[in-house]
């Protein structure tokens, strides 16, 4: 199948052909033809599969007939980097179109995105609160959307934005189209969907599994060898764009200050930094000023960078789900790419309970001339570990997952 078969309005094929677009992605073949006919969606896809742009081609091909200059599409998503990531894809697919877009988010001043709201836009593209804060003081008029976009919506629900969205909900037509994405479904965001949606189709690419193009490996360690053995990893590696992801923004400050004192070239992604800091850093590493990014999971969802040739987890991710949105940097638009985790003795519940639903262990391995010390033990996936008498079993999060540092107490 090729994009001219979309029977897409002709103004978009300048857009299209500068986004090198020939063939479409199996979720944009899905997507675009039900999107075109005015269907509301539900639509799950892996990371990196192309999702942004399933949704805007119909979108800019609606708005191209009608009235401009007033907001008729709305596209609401949790973080500011996805929203400036979707924010570029509209302005490169719609070239030539005359439509235009804004983002609206926190972080930065409020006053030139509320004066661009009032110059006259076709889309918006949002982060719940500050759409929120504007709509109220009357910049931000919503009454005649006609295109609802509801990105990453359990990651909304993931950062306690749902109670927003319900309002923003609310601030809308009832008549319109809406276009829900979400990687996963809690019984919050099927309820948010079964709100907002009439009728839905659904589309369902790659659902909850790593990208087949990541090659994967653990690399059991010490917590007190864990940066030496990084520093050594990329060394071997020779990777020339490479995610480090650590679980706390204090400690990716100090691992990207200590690959930096090691000679990298390196920029960090985390809550301390300012949407300036942020925006200069993913420019920065996008256009190979930095090799590496150190980043907390602000990062693990809509980073949109193909060049990634590795991820790095420097700290085990908490969930199942956490682990496929990291290596998800990497591997995109059918590239390869390698993904390495590095594991302590304090880990082996998670990694227990990952493995049980990747439904196999993952590779161990050891990185020669490496002095390790008192090297861990860290096997493939055994046997449920033996709890002391009349302690309680870990509960489980949302998605099944026992919780590490509970069940590593029993240790």
């Amino acid at each position: 199948m090729q994009f001219t078969e979309f029977n897409l309005d002709a103004r978009l094929q300048v857009g299209i052909q500068r986004a090198g677009f020939v063939q479409p992605t199996p979720i944009q073949a899905q997507a675009i033809p039900l999107a075109l006919q005015g269907a509301d969606i539900i639509g799950t896809a892996q990371t990196g599969t192309g999702k942004t742009a399933a949704f805007v081609l119909p979108l800019l091909n609606k708005l191209l007939d009608g009235p401009r200059r007033q907001t008729r599409a709305l596209i609401v998503t949790p973080t500011r980097e996805l929203a400036e990531q979707i924010h570029e894809t509209v302005k490169l697919l719609a070239t030539g179109t005359g439509l235009r877009s804004v983002t609206v988010y926190g972080g930065v001043g409020a006053r030139p995105q509320a004066q661009a709201l009032r110059n006259g836009t076709e889309i918006i593209v949002a982060c719940p609160g500050r759409l929120l804060d504007l709509a109220g003081q009357g910049a931000a008029r919503l009454d005649k959307v006609e295109v609802l976009v509801l990105d990453e919506a359990d990651r909304m629900f993931d950062m306690g934005f749902l109670p927003d969205v319900r309002r923003i909900l609310k601030l809308v037509p009832d008549q319109r189209q809406t276009l829900f994405f979400s990687a996963t479904f809690p019984k919050e965001v099927r309820e948010l969907a079964e709100q907002a949606l009439h009728d839905p189709q659904r589309v369902a690419v790659g659902i909850s599994a790593p990208a087949h193009t990541v090659s994967h490996a653990l690399y059991p360690v010490s917590n007190g060898a864990k940066t030496r053995l990084l520093v050594e990893l990329l060394t071997q590696s020779a990777a020339n764009s490479v995610l480090v992801f650590t679980r706390t923004k204090h400690r990716a400050q100090k691992v990207a200050r200590q690959l930096e004192t090691s000679g990298y070239r390196v920029t960090s992604l985390h809550g301390n930094r300012t949407q300036g800091q942020r925006q200069a850093a993913i420019k920065g590493f996008r256009e190979g000023r930095f090799q590496i990014m150190v980043a907390t999971d602000i990062a693990a969802r809509g980073l949109d960078i193909q060049s990634i040739s590795h991820v790095i987890n420097y700290d085990m991710p908490d969930t199942t789900d956490a682990y496929i949105h990291r290596i998800g940097r990497t591997g995109r638009a059918e590239r390869s790419g390698d993904a390495y985790t590095l594991v302590t003795p304090e880990d082996k519940a998670a990694l227990r309970s990952l493995e049980r639903v990747l439904g196999k262990p993952i590779e161990r391995r050891k990185l020669e001339g490496f002095d390790y010390g008192s090297e861990p033990q860290l096997a493939a996936t055994g046997p449920e570990p033996a709890f002391p008498r009349g302690a309680r079993r870990p509960q489980r999060n949302r998605r099944g997952e026992d919780y590490a540092k509970r069940l590593a107490s029993y240790r």
